[in-house]
């Protein structure tokens, strides 16, 4: 057993490890599968072709911005004492695993679409297994990925600048440890967001244009061979839904755990680990998560034609997260020893506990994780009912396209509005209970818990992407109907999947950047934010501002690019004789370089905004100011997202179900009826909310904190330069006016 205490440390890069080794033997399983005819090889590899354009025109603009960014940060690094110029070593290693997280679910993904349309030549069941078992590489690549590099990175700064010295885990040293380490989610989130945005704003350009050219001017299915812009779309799905949700979630997992990491650094424990258990925990946690998810994964499978795939994936889901709230209650009573704890900042100078200071034990660390799994569960059944067909939310828009465009508009933003509520509602409670459970520290540890999953979240989320793409495939290539019904089957499920993926990403970065928050006010040096004051208070209504343009440039981003394509989709209907006949091929190649080279245009100014604003306001106005701005950005960039996602895919599902036909005040109406039409207008205004600026929205908010955090010991330095001159200013003043008042005294001895 001491061999455990004195090593756990190094077996959190094993835990990865494994995740790693069932990735590339599933890998290995995916690709031995057959890929169909020699006309289903050829639309794949325009797919993958034009996805790989993408990743490589992204990748070079994002390398200069990389190399930028780490020289400023290695200069910052040697500015104060708690931090150094090895954080920018610890920045290029987040930003690259980041991307070659979104690389493997990617290139993954452009494989086992053909493979998934092959199977569902044979059964649902063979292609639910191929489909979902290309997620399940995209999961466990990002889950490994992130432990082993946040584990390995730990190990090193912890032993270089904390055990070698023989330092405890509350010094200072182990401050800049973390601060070092911080790099990490700051280059792993720069990633996301470029990779999120630019992904979006590619897929969602291919896709309005597929939409309005194909679908309701020449009246040819969505994924008809002859609509040019039919490959960018597909090779959007990629880009966007996994490449783009791969990173988001990769630098959503290291920045929960980063944020535990940090407040865990301030917890007084008396474990035996030496004190380090508080810090320990939230990766220790994400391996067993990970571990977890590789056994729940076997759960998703069905035998017959009629059963349900989504009670199927329900299961494994459901299947992971029990195994690790069980799990964890043994694990945190044996890391914490059921000693009572507190943080630092809740003790006096003296070291006595102030009045209301929060104490807790192991059994509120326990009880705060199990509120993050129930958070995050809630979170994912309420996005599901307010996006998936035949719920009320979903019906209404569909009644409402019966009376023409601008009420399914009226319909579904409605909907996206009203979809804020319980999930506001759910995280309120979920913040207010795990900090009665364990303070500060719970609220970290809680967003540790809801992602301790994120392996089975991110598994299911990439099975929609395959399995529309593998619809896709077998739309262009006119299989038998059979086939498309199988990837119809699956596609609708998986639409419903990525809704509550987006909802998942969001409320764990509600619960991950109020961590952040928390961690930045600590490091920053200021003991609490006042509304009263001006500066704070104008900060706040900045903050709130912030999710409002970034969204705007993003869909505004999305418009333009969106028009360049259906322009180009009409000119070679108009110019290429042929097409609607199938005796001649569509220029894909044109409207795949209309998307990616606005997508990497349009994609720098919401990167920036996001990056630079902390910077400005913190350095101009100081960090209460700061705080106060993130405050704003956090409460309103969730409800924007919350928003934006919902309306999105609640519109999406009232288009899809005229697919099968929609029974409105008793009449059925199908597609290319005038009901459809309208919901296809709904789901085009919609395309850019849930897969561009909505859930971006939660890489914003996250970002914002991180790069607070980072320059936070910047800012607690300037703070003590400045309160140090205004006590020596002070102390000037009390002389000088002691003087004076015995000049005045000996003049009226005088």
């Amino acid at each position: 057993m001491d061999f455990l205490y004195n090593n756990l440390i190094y077996f959190i890069p094993v835990l990865g490890l494994i995740g790693i080794f069932f990735m590339i033997g599933k890998s290995a399983w995916v690709v031995k599968q057959d890929a169909g005819d020699g006309a289903m090889t050829e639309l794949s590899g325009y797919i993958a072709d034009g996805a790989m354009a993408f990743l490589k025109a992204e990748w070079k603009i994002l390398s200069y911005f990389v190399v930028v960014a780490a020289v400023l940060l290695a200069w910052s690094g040697t500015t104060v004492a708690t931090s150094s110029p090895v954080i920018a070593i610890s920045f290029i290693t987040g930003a690259f695993l980041s991307a070659f997280a979104g690389f493997i679910g990617m290139r993954i993904a452009t494989k086992a679409n053909v493979r998934t349309t092959q199977a569902a030549r044979t059964s649902l069941a063979k292609a639910l297994n191929v489909s979902f078992t290309g997620g399940t590489v995209m999961g466990l690549g990002v889950a490994g990925l992130a432990i082993i590099g946040l584990g390995s990175l730990f190990i090193v700064f912890y032993t270089f600048y904390v055990k070698s010295k023989g330092l405890d885990v509350n010094h200072e040293a182990m401050a800049k440890a973390l601060d070092v380490l911080a790099g990490f989610s700051l280059g792993a989130e720069s990633i996301a967001l470029f990779a999120r945005v630019g992904g979006g704003i590619y897929t969602k350009a291919a896709d309005v244009g597929a939409d309005l050219v194909g679908k309701v001017e020449a009246g040819i299915p969505e994924d008809d061979v002859r609509n040019p812009a039919t490959i960018a779309d597909n090779v959007g799905d990629n880009v966007g839904d996994v490449a783009g949700m791969g990173a988001d979630l990769f630098g959503s997992y290291v920045a929960t755990m980063l944020a535990t990491m940090v407040l865990g650094r301030e917890i007084v424990s008396h474990d035996k680990f030496g004190g380090i258990a508080p810090v320990l925990l939230p990766m220790v946690i994400a391996g067993l998560g990970l571990i977890f998810s590789i056994i729940g994964s076997y759960f998703v499978k069905i035998k017959n034609e009629t059963d349900s795939v989504q009670k199927a994936l329900n299961i494994g889901n459901w299947a992971s997260i029990i195994l690790t709230a069980i799990a964890t209650y043994f694990l945190v009573h044996w890391m914490m020893s059921g000693d009572d704890m507190h943080m630092i900042r809740d003790e006096s100078a003296s070291g006595v506990l102030k009045d209301g200071a929060s104490h807790f034990t192991s059994s509120g660390v326990y009880f705060a994780i199990v509120v993050g799994l129930i958070v995050g569960t809630l979170m994912s059944m309420i996005t599901e009912y307010y996006t998936a067909m035949g719920k009320r939310p979903v019906l209404g828009i569909i009644r409402q396209s019966s009376t023409g465009h601008a009420t399914n508009i009226i319909g579904g933003l409605a909907v996206g509005m009203e979809s804020t509520v319980a999930p506001i509602l759910v995280l309120a409670a979920g913040i207010y209970g795990s900090y009665y459970f364990a303070g500060l520290y719970g609220v970290s540890i809680a967003a540790a818990g809801m992602m301790a999953t994120t392996a089975m979240q991110l598994s299911i989320d990439a099975f929609g992407p395959i399995a529309d793409n593998a619809g896709g495939i077998a739309e262009m290539s006119r299989l038998p109907e059979e086939v498309r019904h199988r990837t119809d089957n699956l596609d609708a499920v998986g639409n419903t999947t990525a809704a509550t993926g987006k909802g998942f990403a969001i409320a764990s970065a509600a619960l991950t950047s109020l961590a952040l928050f928390a961690a930045f006010v600590g490091v920053a040096g200021i003991e609490h934010i006042d509304i009263y004051k001006a500066p704070v208070l104008a900060g706040l209504f900045v903050g709130g501002m912030i999710p409002f343009i970034f969204s705007s440039l993003a869909i505004s981003a999305v418009g333009r690019a969106a028009m360049a394509m259906v322009e180009e989709v009409r000119r070679q209907f108009r110019e290429i004789p042929g097409i609607m006949e199938y005796k001649a091929k569509p220029e894909y190649e044109k409207c795949v370089a209309i998307s990616t080279k606005a997508s990497i245009r349009e994609m720098v100014a919401p990167g920036l905004i996001a990056l630079i604003t902390p910077i400005i306001v913190g350095f101009i106005f100081g960090p209460e100011v700061l705080g106060g701005m993130l405050a704003g950005v956090t409460v309103s960039g969730v409800l924007m997202g919350l928003f934006q996602s919902n309306a999105g895919g609640a519109w999406d599902n009232a288009k899809k179900s005229f697919e099968k036909g929609c029974d409105i005040n008793g009449e059925m109406f199908y597609k290319k009826s005038e009901p459809h039409k309208a919901s296809v207008t709904g789901d085009t205004v919609g395309d850019p909310f849930k897969d561009t600026s909505g859930p971006s929205m939660n890489i914003l908010i996250k970002l914002m904190s991180i790069v607070s955090l980072v320059i936070a010991p910047h800012l607690n330095a300037k703070l003590e330069k400045k309160l140090n001159g205004d006590h020596f200013q002070i102390k000037k003043e009390i002389k000088v006016q002691a003087v004076n008042s015995s000049i005045i005294k000996t003049d009226k001895k005088a």
